[in-house]
């Protein structure tokens, strides 16, 4: 009988020793590559988004992997690369705009409200009066007023350019992590499907192939649907004649790749509306400025659900839940988590139903 105990307790010891040193060895490995982790995160969500494209472009090329994912990296490279080229272009070439408009609102007066302001039920009446009172007061008060705002503004652009560098090279780590899984793809893919049924079985290779369909549909939701928002902001933009409409264009598709939305820029460009072209176009480019504003709302969790077979609520709150906790890549990692519960969730609640079944 002691000897038994003796064993056991020996068993129990090693058992505890085994689990702490594949902690440590764990915790120690993603220490080490804790720098590579955001990059690697994001070359695997772009390589599985984009492994349809790689495997019909490696078709067009007659089989030859490597030219497609060279071509590929190019084409990751330009999407860098073309936007700051675009931008620093347009800055350049509209600086005498840029300067001359500066001057002008420095001794820019806002407008009166618009009639139809106070009749909006609940806020209308408290915005036209404080609307008329900001006008009255005169550009220093408005001055005074948007001042602490446009502090913040600049101290919040300081900071993102200060960090331009530690982006920069994340990029390009994305873009060479990227290159080595569109390289090595079906090795990645089957070694993480038998680690995951290695884990848990049948369901656990479920959940990998899950997780991989929610990726590519949450990349295709918020991809198409930014083009797509951008579009009609640059429409509006153009037809109405705002200033510096290419660059309020490109940096509404930023804001809607980052889900922030173009509507900060849609914001300022009623307002110039109303003030420069009357009440008639303001109101009308307000009417297309709410469709802009919103129509993502509805085109994303659509396209969504079409790549993965989800309930568009739950699909909602994995997209919203994971930017709110971790950023812009929760875009990802909220829906691929929320899936693979939910799927597990509906197979561990379906298992009693099917033993009572089988029970004779």
């Amino acid at each position: 009988m002691s000897r038994d105990h003796d064993d056991r307790s020996a068993r129990l010891a090693r058992a505890m020793l085994q689990l702490a040193a594949l902690s440590t060895l764990i915790f120690t490995s993603l220490w080490i590559l804790r720098p590579f982790l955001i990059a690697g995160t994001w070359a695997a969500m772009i390589a599985i988004a984009t492994w349809p494209l790689l495997l019909q472009l490696q078709g067009l090329l007659g089989g030859r992997r490597a030219f497609a994912v060279t071509l590929l990296t190019l084409v990751l490279l330009l999407a860098l690369v073309v936007p700051l080229y675009i931008g620093i272009g347009a800055i350049v070439d509209n600086i005498d705009d840029i300067a001359s408009w500066s001057r002008q609102m420095a001794n820019w007066t806002l407008p009166e409200p618009p009639s139809w302001l106070p009749g909006i039920p609940l806020l209308g009446a408290k915005a036209a009066a404080e609307w008329s009172a900001i006008a009255a007061q005169g550009p220093l008060a408005l001055a005074e007023k948007v001042t602490p705002y446009a502090r913040d503004l600049a101290r919040w652009f300081v900071a993102e350019v200060g960090s331009f560098g530690g982006l920069l090279l994340n990029f390009l780590l994305t873009v060479v992590f990227t290159a080595i899984f569109w390289g090595s793809g079906e090795s990645a893919a089957s070694s993480a499907i038998r680690f995951a049924r290695r884990l848990a079985g049948a369901q656990g290779e479920s959940a990998a192939v899950l997780a991989g369909q929610a990726v590519r549909a949450v990349a295709l939701g918020v991809v198409v649907t930014a083009v797509l928002q951008t579009v009609l902001v640059g429409l509006g933009l153009g037809v109405v004649g705002v200033p510096f409409a290419a660059i309020l264009t490109a940096l509404s598709f930023i804001l809607s790749i980052a889900q922030i939305g173009p509507l900060p820029i849609l914001v300022g460009a009623v307002i110039w509306v109303y003030s420069y072209e009357g009440a008639a176009w303001g109101t009308a480019y307000l009417v297309w400025a709410i469709l802009c504003g919103t129509i993502d709302n509805l085109v994303r969790p659509l396209l969504i659900k079409r790549g993965a077979d989800l309930p568009l609520l739950l699909i909602f709150g994995g997209v919203i839940g994971g930017l709110v906790a971790f950023g812009v890549i929760g875009l990802f990692i909220g829906p691929v988590v929320l899936a693979v519960a939910y799927m597990l969730l509906q197979e561990w609640m379906a298992e009693p139903a099917e033993t009572e079944v089988a029970r004779p």
